[in-house]
């Protein structure tokens, strides 16, 4: 419960809500305001919210649904009424979450998708220059992936990247870490609050895991299947574009790769190469 549109803008940005009931008629800003507030911000745009108010007027309620709101329900109203209401919205919103988290999922790790990296890493970018806080980019990449499908065959591969997704998804489990099918045989992860140093041993016990996995690998090439991995650790500024960062870690995977694959390259905060091996 919040008395003010200030108060319960903070504790619905603050929070994890399936359903917000917000009255049109409050002290100092009022509830449309706050609806279109609640509507521009990125965590809590997509809470479902219930007009509930005195104001009966047609042209009022138009506005409210204009807005955003997902129903308008006038005073005075019947409780059984406001409560069905109540649980048909939270249900239509709990379906759409399973429904965005399967559009977001890849189907084939289990782990997030391109499209759930994107809109992750815009909002983590954003809250790494307000808080002055590290953030890491890595991209890894299972090495002589093509040969290892022409020699086994793609259904051999798709168990090999599922199995190294698996491994990622056991190393960055924090909840300032996160990981995401990029494309193909490639994944990037980002790390929240971290020195470049200490994220840099994480990776290294990543890439190690995922050799001792010793998975057979085309004898052309690789004893064992192995991954290749560049990274890059910046205390974001405004105006630092997250492009630019991603496109140094990529680089630094090239870097990797060039130099034997199977080992990491990476950058700190003070553009300083950091190499294994």
């Amino acid at each position: 419960m919040a008395n003010t549109a200030e108060d319960g803008l903070r504790y619905a940005s603050a929070g994890d809500f399936s359903l917000i009931l917000l009255d049109v008629v409050m002290p100092g800003m009022d509830g449309f305001t706050l609806l279109k507030k609640l509507q521009e911000e990125i965590i809590t745009r997509s809470i479902p919210v219930i007009l509930i108010t005195s104001l009966s007027d047609i042209q009022d309620e138009q506005r409210g649904l204009t807005l955003g709101a997902v129903d308008y329900i006038t005073k005075p109203f019947h409780p059984l009424i406001v409560n069905a209401r109540v649980h048909t919205h939270i249900k239509l919103y709990q379906y759409r979450k399973q429904v965005e988290q399967q559009s977001m999922t890849d189907q084939l790790t289990g782990i997030a998708n391109r499209r759930q990296y994107e809109l992750y890493s815009a909002a983590k970018w954003q809250e790494a220059i307000r808080l002055h806080i590290p953030v890491s980019i890595c991209m890894f990449d299972i090495d002589h992936f093509k040969a290892y499908n022409d020699t086994f065959g793609h259904p051999a591969g798709d168990k090999v990247i599922a199995a190294v997704a698996q491994v990622l998804s056991k190393y960055f489990r924090r909840s300032t870490d996160f990981v995401a099918r990029y494309g193909g045989e490639e994944f990037v992860a980002l790390v929240l609050g971290g020195e470049a140093a200490s994220v840099f041993e994480h990776v290294k016990h990543i890439r190690q895991e995922v050799e001792t996995l010793r998975i057979p690998h085309a004898p052309s090439v690789s004893k064992w299947v192995t991954v290749s991995s560049g990274g890059v650790t910046v205390v974001p500024k405004t105006g630092d574009e997250y492009s630019v960062y991603l496109k140094i870690a990529d680089a630094m995977l090239y870097d990797a790769k060039k130099l034997g694959r199977n080992r990491i390259v990476w950058v700190d905060e003070k553009m300083k190469q950091l190499r294994e091996k």
